[in-house]
């Protein structure tokens, strides 16, 4: 069985579930949804700082993560605004994730950096518009180019 042919739909599957969770995250927080923002319950108030501004880069990013649309860009925003909650929402109240309570902005860090990094896959918006305008898309580690010795 030949597993190289896996890391395209693999890749993509991954982009998916992520960019679906973090849309549901902004989901609950700009709109109430879900059982609305985990700390109050409710749909944070519109234009609050940061609170609102990180839930519509989740909401917006995560969706564009989600189809497959700008990935790149959209996983390196979203991935730093992750950073940004780390740093500033959990790292005051200890150093390690598992004491200050942020594995999840740990992880959805690290997760869309490795999207913004390795591109979105071949189950992507992305992927059909590079392909419909016959243009060659940005290489992607799902991809590998031939090398030649």
């Amino acid at each position: 069985m030949n597993v190289s042919r896996l890391g395209g739909p693999t890749l993509s599957l991954f982009r998916i579930v992520i960019g679906l969770l973090f849309t549901l995250h902004g989901l609950s927080s700009v709109f109430g949804l879900f059982g609305g923002n985990p700390m109050t319950g409710k749909a944070i108030p519109l234009g609050t700082w940061p609170g609102w501004w990180a839930a519509l880069i989740q909401l917006v990013c995560g969706a564009l993560v989600l189809v497959g649309l700008f990935t790149r860009p959209a996983a390196l925003l979203a991935s730093g605004s992750m950073a940004y909650a780390y740093f500033v929402v959990h790292q005051p109240d200890g150093l390690l994730p598992l004491r200050n309570g942020g594995e999840q902005a740990a992880l959805f860090c690290w997760s869309f950096l490795l999207v913004a990094a390795l591109g979105s896959g071949p189950w992507a918006l992305d992927a059909l518009l590079f392909r419909r305008r016959g243009e060659a898309p940005s290489p992607s580690v799902a991809e590998p180019s031939p090398v030649s010795v």
